[in-house]
């Protein structure tokens, strides 16, 4: 098939993604990069603590998935993170390293000293954190902006303004700003930050616009969960014409996280046909890696990385799981590094017996026995407020079986089953 929404054996979404009025409303840019800040957003969720070897292991594995950008850290945060921006940098990845930074010179000379491609330049703007947190107006921001935006240019770094809270900026505090940072100190790019996750996905899409008539630069966006909207909020600056978005492994990030990587990577690749080389495929791996080094675990039915993503108990339609999984999935499985799955439990149906005793490499016994089973699995998944394990399975197959065909007493009736095919003659 050759629509845009079906490719076979990876995925079968919306045709509606595609329909003429929604592409018409869409300025896609050409290119699309991911700026992955793991390594510095991630690590201030509460609690978590990465050493050198932690961040250098995620950079890796970062790289090895396909990340555009790394952002590895704030080197003045201690000396342990300048050590591993600096070890990251010598990796020679794919991937162009970042650091993160506030607007004073020292912050620069760091990232050049530890051989980063780029920095992010971080200054308030959101009128909530200048008024009750720094006392500043848009001219003390301006004004402690351009000295490093032009340092940060002249040492050769790739310059990203990143106004913070911006989307709780009052409109002339912001326009004044990039109005004069344009004319005093153009950066290389500007980052829309919206720190406390609390835009619109048509707001993002309004400010990409702004922003884009404001400067002509390049426009990247910065979202965080707070609204549960952080992945839509990115993909709306992306149809504006973002070209670059951010995000953590895993949705980490302080407060509710940041928009999470796995989730941009499917969705730019899948829901918007961007033809990009990453490997989906190691996303859990990665997601993984992220977990353990965190302390911080993946929920069951978290998008792209969840366990039970694609795992079904219901009896309707377990048959496509395995053979058709597109019938019953958005994605086939393999396209993530999954695999489809179907377990035992109160929802379950004749068919979730048979398909497990076809797993598990039994033959199917008549329907009484079948029937029996189903009734047992329903029974101990209400007792226990949980799924059936194949051990409670088998061992319920053996009870109906041993007391349905007694003259197998003496051997494991599952272990017999074969003999079952014959049972009428016994």
């Amino acid at each position: 098939m050759s629509e845009p929404h079906i490719r076979d054996n990876e995925w079968w979404v919306s045709p509606y993604n595609n329909a003429p009025e929604v592409v018409a409303a869409r300025k896609l840019p050409a290119k699309v990069e991911i700026h992955d800040a793991t390594l510095r957003d991630g690590e201030q969720t509460p609690g978590i603590v990465m050493d050198v070897a932690d961040k250098v292991a995620i950079a890796e594995k970062l790289a090895e998935v396909g990340v555009e950008r790394i952002e590895a850290g704030m080197p003045a945060v201690s000396d342990m993170d300048y050590q591993a921006i600096k070890e990251i940098s010598r990796l020679g990845l794919k991937s162009k390293i970042f650091s993160f930074a506030r607007a004073v010179t020292a912050d620069i000379d760091k990232a050049v000293d530890c051989g980063c491609h780029g920095v992010i330049i971080e200054i308030p703007i959101g009128y909530p954190k200048l008024k009750y947190q720094f006392k500043w107006t848009w001219e003390d921001v301006l004004r402690k902006s351009v000295e490093v935006v032009n340092y940060a240019k002249k040492r050769g770094l790739y310059t990203v303004y990143f106004p913070y809270d911006t989307t709780r900026a009052r409109p002339d505090d912001f326009e004044n700003l990039l109005t004069r940072l344009m004319q005093d100190a153009p950066p290389d790019s500007i980052g829309i930050v919206d720190t406390m996750g609390c835009a619109l996905p048509e707001a993002i899409k309004y400010m990409v616009r702004w922003v884009t008539r404001l400067t002509h630069l390049p426009v990247e966006v910065h979202t965080h969960n707070d609204f549960g909207m952080a992945v839509a909020t990115e993909l709306a600056g992306v149809e504006a014409g973002a070209s670059c978005i951010h995000s953590c492994a895993n949705g980490l990030g302080e407060r509710t996280g940041n928009a999470a990587l796995e989730e941009l990577m499917v969705a730019l690749h899948v829901l918007y046909g961007y033809d990009k080389q990453y490997r989906l495929d190691k996303l859990p791996e990665l997601g993984a890696l992220v977990s353990r080094i965190s302390g911080v675990p993946i929920a069951a039915n978290k998008p792209i990385l969840g366990s039970k993503n694609f795992t079904r108990e219901s009896g309707i339609g377990v048959d496509l799981v395995v053979r058709e999984p597109l019938a019953m999935f958005g994605t086939h499985p393999a396209l993530t590094g999954r695999a489809g799955d179907v377990v035992l439990g109160k929802k379950s149906g004749k068919a979730s017996i048979t398909y497990t005793l076809e797993r598990l490499g039994l033959p199917i016994p008549d329907d009484a026995a079948v029937n029996e089973m189903l009734k047992q699995v329903k029974d101990q998944g209400i007792a226990k407020r949980g799924l059936v394990t194949d051990e409670e399975f088998l061992k319920i197959a053996e009870s109906i079986m041993q007391a349905r065909f007694p003259k197998l007493n003496g051997k494991s009736p599952t272990a017999a089953m074969p003999l079952l095919y014959v049972s009428k003659a016994l």
